[in-house]
């Protein structure tokens, strides 16, 4: 790990990084060794991904808050004594819901950075209110008077980056601005993007505010009639929106937000390309949470991310693609998505070779409803994935197109006939049974089991 990166600066995240990618790679193995897509598990990789990514973004308060410690610690403090995240002496024992105790300022920032989780346990919190541990507190004030130690006061814990009262107020303040005029407001907004951007405690106050994400979009909800001005406006305010979704504990605040959504699909179907982008990631991070997933579908957002991913773009082709597959892990968006005509869509993209790996995923998903087949024949798929396979050296594109062959060979027999035609002249299916993933050996065998099966019963007959 390179020196210069926030986890080694600090500990506290080194541990958390650690134990998320441990989990992280126990839930990939769990995906890629499962013959069906177990979307359990690729909903909490998901998760575990956008956890990784909020801790990257995290600048390095426990170094400031062990600045602020004015008396050496000695070497053997009891382990009791010591705080779980800081490794330290604790000044503040306070214990939370699973009896655990932490220093008060280190879980303050634990919990402020939108984790609801105990940092030993991993059991999810039933409250966060934390409740002073006397006990400790006088065993450790007993222990320091014995060894000639002065305790320092408590660390005064402030927010991240020091977010101070001041920086409190010019929040609110920008956030009243954002219902005054025009230059008011655009002022404002491009200072809320920037402030949801480099500082999480931010991030973290729209969700501590009923009213905070009303008055964000409050310029948005008004009239449309100057168009430039409404534009500029989305320009600051979607990315606004997209920074505080990232917070872990807005998602479902900022989702069940009635403006929310629709302000947000409006920008997938009207901003400029970069606005467009950010509002299909925006609704990316939000789908996280299942009864998001469900929420966002039923608003109607689908369509109009795959009419985005139609248009191509390559600024939002990532961004619409992440989106269109996070929500579609949710089967009545599985159902939507075809509806909408996502089937040619995507096909369309991959017989392009954009983004085909991505694609291929999303596919392979749409594939297990019986529109998406007939849909796929009709198209062509069959030639185009077999292209495919013969042409890349990803063994999950691979897997994903041998996977959607499969379904295809077991829904019409009508395929089978090209089917044998590619595996005479390339060989293609018989050379994933020798070298592809465990996943797609067998989808591979299947498919010539069948084949072999079917001209053994023309023989017979």
């Amino acid at each position: 790990m390179a020196k210069s990166g926030v986890f080694e600066r600090d500990p506290v995240m080194v541990v958390k990084a650690v134990e998320l990618k441990k989990e992280l790679q126990k839930l990939l193995k769990a995906i890629v060794d499962e013959d069906d897509v177990n979307l359990e598990a690729l909903d909490r990789a998901q998760q575990m991904l956008l956890a990784l990514k909020e801790l990257k973004l995290k600048n390095t308060a426990d170094l400031k808050l062990r600045h602020q410690q004015t008396a050496p610690v000695p070497a053997l403090v009891p382990e009791e004594f010591k705080c779980p995240l800081s490794k330290e002496l604790m000044r503040d024992p306070v214990i939370v819901s699973t009896g655990k105790t932490y220093d008060r300022p280190f879980i303050q920032r634990w919990l402020k950075s939108g984790n609801r989780t105990c940092p030993e346990t991993q059991q999810v919190l039933s409250y966060t209110s934390l409740t002073p541990n006397h006990l400790i507190r006088d065993m450790i004030m007993q222990w320091c008077k014995n060894h000639g130690i002065k305790l320092p006061e408590s660390i005064k814990y402030n927010d991240e980056e020091g977010f101070t009262e001041a920086d409190k107020d010019r929040f609110i303040s920008l956030l009243m601005k954002m219902t005054c005029t025009l230059p008011q407001q655009k002022e404002a907004a491009k200072e809320l993007r920037l402030l949801t951007k480099r500082t999480p405690s931010v991030r973290a106050l729209f969700g501590e505010s009923a009213d905070a994400i009303p008055k964000l979009l409050a310029p948005l909800s008004q009239s449309k009639s100057d168009i430039k001005a409404y534009q500029d406006l989305q320009e600051d305010i979607i990315p606004t929106l997209l920074n505080v979704s990232i917070h872990d504990s807005n998602k479902k605040h900022v989702a069940e937000t009635p403006t929310v959504i629709p302000i947000l699909i409006d920008a997938v179907r009207s901003g400029t390309v970069e606005t467009r982008s950010n509002a299909a990631a925006a609704l990316f991070t939000l789908s996280a949470l299942d009864s998001n997933k469900s929420l966002i579908g039923k608003s109607g957002a689908m369509k109009p991310l795959l009419d985005l991913l139609d248009e191509g773009h390559p600024l939002a082709m990532k961004d619409v693609a992440s989106a269109i597959f996070s929500m579609c892990l949710l089967h009545e968006n599985k159902v939507r998505a075809v509806r909408d005509g996502g089937v040619g869509v995507i096909l369309k993209k991959i017989k392009s070779r954009m983004h085909v790996d991505e694609l291929l995923a999303i596919l392979a998903m749409l594939s297990t409803n019986q529109k998406a087949i007939e849909e796929l024949i009709e198209l062509a798929a069959v030639p185009c994935l077999f292209s495919i396979i013969r042409e890349t050296s990803c063994a999950r594109t691979k897997e994903n197109c041998i996977a959607i062959l499969h379904i295809v060979c077991f829904s019409d027999r009508s395929t089978w006939k090209e089917m044998r035609e590619e595996e005479n002249m390339h060989r293609t299916i018989s050379e994933l049974t020798q070298n592809g993933t465990s996943r797609a050996k067998r989808k591979a065998n299947g498919i010539l089991e069948r084949l072999n099966k079917a001209v053994n019963l023309t023989h017979t007959a």
